[in-house]
């Protein structure tokens, strides 16, 4: 089996004049990149140039992961792996005892004993506190064992919000259990499970800090969270997992949020800064009413995503780049998908009440993501694809396995997160050390050359303290691929199961 990655072969003459034809078309829209007060997302699409689908050249194994010209990563919130795949089989799940039984039992401070992980068959799930004192906590210096205490000493968003309907809908175990101690299977998220055994599940990705939303969509896109005291100079920026960017907010909120406008708090680099540089295209999915500028005001619908999970507004890179009409509807990539156009690195965000943030329903976004997978399976392109599915952060709920330490702001407890391509290893479980850095990896390798978000190289120096992606602990996504097997068909599954 041959896994061999190798650097991204230069642009073809037909390609170039394909990427001149595309610029000047863009540069002829005068001032559709340039769009009014309050843009949403939905006018980005509306203002975005676009081009017509590339011809991709047939398999060619002796290439690795050259084959791969579409790179999709979705990203959903706060569950971890145990909760979700902790009894998945073959993987590092719950630890058992010589009967096979689950041998956990975390302590509960307030009840004067220890509790029990159980099969958690509802819908709804209060969570725990997830953010960085709540993960110190949690953690309890290596033992994991922390995780009621963190409950009980700072709480949940249920217990400010009882009566919300998915509050409501959200209970206890059978002996009582907070449902941070629940499990879910196959029965409750089939489509995930279903996902993880027709492809591949990666049982040791870690999010890629100790804290909450905002920092991991840092991270997934730039390697760092960062605050930077003087926002015109990227080297005076420092490590922040707590509010990052937050010295740029309005009316004294704790984070900045894109209907801020300038200045803007992310000065440091972040991938489609090196995307740019290379003219390898990019779009950032989010909901229609998602505000990209100021003078938005509230949303008028559900349609929007959280602005932590919407950071690239907040990088001087994109206002620099000009590339702020990358940030798009999700509308447009179900149209891209079906049309053969998106292009070659996409995030996709979720909505509000679809991102399975607790206590959202997680058979909502179950059912968007299997729409968003669907959409790249039925599309053309499926056949040069790679999708990444991870959820940003623990929520709090339990998972056994003490995060390794690569720098001071990492790894995070472990998340569930799955590989998806008519070219992974059928039914294989990777047990590589994997945070979002090996996303930014694999792109780098496949697009960029191998060049890295490091500030001797890059073009955009900053005070990073790491080079994330090239960790030594941090595996390679490469090796989740087979290009000698026959590919995998689509597994176009209903969103309701």
């Amino acid at each position: 089996m041959r896994v061999a990655r190798f650097p991204a072969r230069p642009l073809s003459a037909v390609a170039i004049l394909l990427l001149l034809t595309g610029i000047a078309a863009a540069c002829s829209g005068g001032s559709a990149s340039v769009a009014g007060p309050g843009e949403r997302a939905m006018g980005a699409v509306s203002a975005a140039p676009t081009s017509p689908p590339l011809l991709d050249p047939p398999i060619d194994p002796d290439i690795g992961i050259n084959n791969i010209t579409h790179v999709i990563v979705i990203v959903q919130e706060n569950r971890s792996f145990d909760h979700y795949f902790g009894t998945f089989p073959g993987a590092d799940g719950y630890p058992r005892d010589a009967n096979g039984h689950i041998d956990v039992c975390v302590p509960d401070p307030e009840a004067g004993h220890c509790q029990r992980p159980y099969h958690d068959t509802n819908l709804f799930d209060a969570g725990g506190p997830h953010g960085l004192v709540g993960s110190r906590i949690s953690e309890s210096a290596g033992r994991m064992d922390g995780y009621v205490r963190a409950l009980e000493q700072i709480g949940n968003g249920c217990e400010h919000r009882p009566n919300d309907f998915p509050c409501r809908q959200a209970g206890r175990g059978p002996a009582g259990q907070p449902d941070i101690m629940g499990y879910h299977t196959a029965k409750e998220i089939p489509n995930y499970w279903a996902y993880a055994k027709h492809f591949v599940l990666q049982d040791h990705m870690f999010a890629p800090e100790s804290s909450w939303t905002l920092p991991a969509h840092l991270f997934l896109v730039s390697a760092w969270a960062a605050t930077c005291p003087d926002l015109g100079d990227p080297m005076s920026c420092r490590s922040d997992l707590e509010f990052p960017g937050g010295n740029a907010a309005d009316h004294g909120r704790k984070t900045w949020i894109p209907a801020d406008g300038a200045p803007r708090p992310y000065v440091w680099a972040d991938i489609t800064w090196l995307l740019h540089e290379h003219h390898v295209s990019w779009a950032y999915y989010v909901g229609s009413a998602t505000c990209l500028r100021p003078g938005c005001g509230p949303s008028p619908d559900q349609e929007d995503t959280a602005p932590v999970q919407n950071t690239l507004p907040g990088f001087k890179t994109v206002s620099v780049d000009r590339q702020l009409e990358n940030i798009q509807s999700n509308e447009h990539y179900f149209a891209a998908a079906a049309a053969g156009t998106l292009p070659k690195v996409s995030w996709v965000m979720p909505t509000t009440n679809r991102g399975e943030h607790p206590p959202d329903d997680i058979g909502n976004g179950q059912a968007w993501v299997t729409r968003v997978v669907n959409a790249a399976m039925a599309g053309p392109d499926w056949l040069h694809t790679a999708i990444f599915v991870t959820w940003d952060d623990w929520g709090g709920f339990y998972d056994h396995v003490r995060p390794p330490k690569v720098d001071a702001n990492g790894y995070g407890i472990r998340v569930p997160a799955f590989m998806i391509s008519p070219w992974a290893r059928r039914g294989y479980i990777d047990h590589q050390t994997l945070s979002f850095d090996a996303y930014l990896k694999f792109i780098e390798d496949r697009f960029l050359g191998g060049s890295r978000l490091d500030p001797r190289t890059d073009g955009w120096p900053d005070s990073r303290p790491t080079v994330r992606e090239n960790a030594q602990q941090l595996g390679d996504l490469y090796t989740e691929f087979n290009f000698d097997q026959t590919p995998i068909p689509p597994l176009i599954l209903d969103p309701w199961p």
